[in-house]
């Protein structure tokens, strides 16, 4: 009886061995970058929330900042920490992370990197909304939230029902978007000349986007809504890999298009609209967001979590920046002697924008 022969592996097969190592090698080594960047900016968005809580008018111990957040502070100390710093540094993290996640979901569905809510006129509408309620029906608070999450659905469907051929191409909905958000720009410019000049300022602080005298009342409807709105759009979005490839592409592979766009894009203008109205239109947070994410992990596809935690870090640094790094500016409505936070994140923003469309020219995709 005779042993089987044993053949030599072919040249292809080998190749064909050593192409699949390598690609599971640069998957690995993705996922470890991309859970290394996570890691950090949780790391960072953490100290710099307890760096607002311990920094202020009346400096506080980090230890007594852990006793405060424990439940082991005194009185005193825990009006300072748990009253007036807790409800304004939580809602920068909401906030930041509410406009990263919206940002990133537009950008990488509609795949354009102007598609962001303050762009496309999503947060304009919420802005309509707003000052329509606050100059004729006088209501303020969480009601006048309400109002402003009302015009962010309301603005969106208008987009996305003028954008509407047969389906809705990415290109086309921004270009409507930005026509809406213009429009909708000289209905706040109107509005502001017919009010009067406490309303207008008050108005116009809010249009800003500021963290000033955010209170618990106003923090718990945004962290509700984001805790429904949060896992809506990670299972919405387990189509965007698929999506992102073009419809087209995507219907071929099975994938139902519309559908899926229109979950995700509820989900992302309900995140805007929330935001939005919890602290105003801060500008440029949803803009700048999930490119810095993506730079910092390229090849992640939307980078949702990075997104997200880039936006809360990047308005708690601008709202630690417009409380105290940039105190002695002067500023102009006067109500708090501090800059809302959409100025210090606009000086931002405003350059990147910049240099975006000075990119895009030079390699010839500006038009």
């Amino acid at each position: 009886m005779t042993a089987p022969a044993t053949t030599a592996p072919s040249g292809e097969a080998v190749a064909g061995a050593f192409a699949v190592r390598e690609v599971v090698r640069v998957r690995r080594n993705g996922r470890a970058r991309y859970l290394l960047v996570c890691t950090v900016l949780a790391v960072a968005t953490v100290a710099a929330l307890c760096g607002s809580l311990a920094y202020g008018d009346m400096a506080v111990p980090l230890s007594d900042v852990f006793a405060a957040l424990t439940g082991r502070a005194d009185a005193a100390t825990w009006f300072i920490v748990g009253e007036l710093r807790m409800p304004r540094a939580l809602m920068a993290v909401l906030v930041g992370i509410a406009f990263g996640l919206s940002g990133a979901v537009f950008q990488s569905l509609l795949r354009n990197p102007l598609a962001s809510p303050d762009v496309i006129g999503i947060s304009s509408g919420a802005s309509v909304a707003a000052v329509l309620a606050s100059s004729l029906f006088a209501v303020s608070g969480v009601l006048l939230s309400l109002f402003a999450l009302a015009g962010a659905l309301l603005t969106a469907a208008l987009i996305y029902a003028l954008a509407w051929r047969r389906g809705v191409s990415g290109a086309r909905l921004v270009l409507v978007g930005i026509g809406i958000g213009a429009g909708l720009s000289s209905v706040i410019s109107y509005l502001m000349t017919r009010s009067e000049v406490t309303e207008a300022q008050s108005a116009l602080l809010w249009l800003t986007g500021s963290l000033n005298g955010r209170s618990w009342d106003l923090l718990r409807p945004l962290a509700w809504a984001l805790v429904v709105l949060l896992p809506l759009l990670f299972l919405a979005a387990r189509q965007l890999p698929v999506l992102q490839l073009g419809n087209d592409t995507a219907a071929g592979l099975g994938a139902r298009t519309e559908r899926g766009r229109l979950q995700l894009l509820c989900c992302a203008v309900a995140l805007a609209g929330v935001a939005t109205a919890a602290a105003g239109p801060v500008g440029f947070v949803a803009f700048v967001s999930a490119p810095v994410a993506r730079r910092l992990a390229p090849g992640r596809g939307a980078s949702l979590v990075a997104s997200g935690l880039t936006g809360a870090l990047l308005v708690l640094v601008a709202d630690f920046a417009a409380q105290h790094a940039l105190d002695l500016v002067d500023l102009p409505m006067g109500a708090s002697g501090q800059l809302p936070v959409g100025v210090v994140t606009s000086m931002i923003g405003a350059p990147y924008l910049m240099w975006l469309l000075i990119r895009a020219n030079r390699s010839g995709q500006g038009g």
